[in-house]
């Protein structure tokens, strides 16, 4: 689905990424940790063209987008969803106008279809009372949430998650993990998911969900060295790959780097 090949990139004389090579195939959840500083959220910038790498390539489902010009650019990007760390809302938009805002502007959409659009993914997330409200009168858990539905107008294919459950309490940051479970167990959402949440990530590498009865989804625990397949880590150090692997092999590594983020 994704493949970086030799990308690197700077800032003037800041190298902030040097040779990264790494595949997502679909489905998969990409989490990748490091510290402030490290290239995580590059990373995301490149996957959605915002800035080009100066050396290597990325490949989207096999296509060159360090090739593509702005207009090529556009339409790859209905394929992604993009959730940031604070919701990232406009202030004077209502939820309803926040959420459907891709659809207002580049849509044929009636006022009604999208207002329809808008509450289903509303009702995805659990904020279908929210709609009309803005975003000063939503909490900070209220917000990552109508960014998640706002990420799923189009149905994209991949989502791109930039540190969705910081500064959130336990109980907020829970209901944001079960939201991204669901879409990659129920949707079949591919994911690249940005953090220094262990926690959050290893809630995501050893917990699934399924649908019950009445469509009640039910999220399951494997036992105490259950890792999902479809789970890898990447930890960055100064720009490099330093640790690529599942959880398992995440929480039994011996590199120094790595052994200050699960200790």
């Amino acid at each position: 689905m994704i493949e970086f090949r030799n990308v690197s990139k700077a800032f003037d004389d800041d190298v902030v990424l040097e040779r990264v090579n790494f595949k997502i195939s679909r489905g998969e959840t990409k989490i990748i940790l490091g510290a402030s500083g490290s290239g995580k959220s590059t990373i995301l910038k490149l996957i959605l063209g915002l800035i080009r790498p100066d050396e290597g390539h990325i490949l989207m489902e096999g296509k060159d987008i360090t090739e593509m010009r702005e207009r090529q650019l556009v339409d790859m990007r209905k394929d992604i969803g993009m959730v940031f760390q604070e919701g990232a809302l406009f202030d004077s938009l209502s939820v309803l106008e926040n959420v459907g805002y891709r659809l207002f502007e580049n849509s044929d959409m009636s006022e009604e279809e999208i207002e329809t659009t808008v509450q289903r993914l509303l009702g995805f997330v659990g904020l279908e009372e929210a709609i009309d409200k803005m975003p000063s009168e939503l909490s900070g858990g209220m917000k990552r949430r109508v960014g998640i539905a706002r990420a799923l107008v189009g149905k994209p294919k991949v989502i791109l998650y930039d540190e969705p459950t910081a500064g959130l309490d336990p109980i907020t940051k829970r209901t944001i993990v079960e939201l991204m479970i669901k879409l990659r167990d129920l949707e079949g959402v591919t994911s690249v998911f940005v953090t220094h949440d262990l926690q959050a990530a290893a809630t995501i590498a050893t917990e699934y969900a399924v649908a019950g009865d009445n469509v009640q989804v039910k999220f399951l625990r494997g036992g105490s060295d259950f890792c999902l397949a479809n789970i890898h880590f990447v930890v960055l150090q100064e720009g490099a790959i330093c640790f690529e692997g599942s959880y398992e092999e995440l929480m039994s590594s011996t590199i120094p780097y790595v052994r200050t983020f699960v200790t």
